[in-house]
């Protein structure tokens, strides 16, 4: 099983594709990932979503806050992606 997983800007999409395992910094603490997890909707504090792809390579994106919303192995992440300086 894999996740499905978007993670957009309001003008862009930052990245999507299939996952083994994702990971967000919510407000309440690092939240983690697999297929078949329980529906979940978190509001994201600033830091890394780090994205693990089914060939184990693992992406990884700063933002500095939005929501995760996952529900049937699909995972939605609206975000601001951190400036580069």
């Amino acid at each position: 099983m894999a996740l499905n997983v978007d993670i957009v800007a309001p003008d862009r999409v930052l990245w999507e594709g299939e996952a083994s395992f994702i990971s967000a910094p919510s407000v309440e603490g690092s939240i983690g990932l697999l297929p078949g997890h329980e529906p979940i909707l978190s509001v994201l504090g600033a830091g890394t979503v780090m994205v693990r792809q089914l060939g184990g390579e693992e992406r990884k994106v700063e933002i500095s806050g939005g929501f995760i919303s996952f529900d049937h192995d699909t995972v939605t992440i609206v975000t601001e992606p951190v400036q580069a300086a």
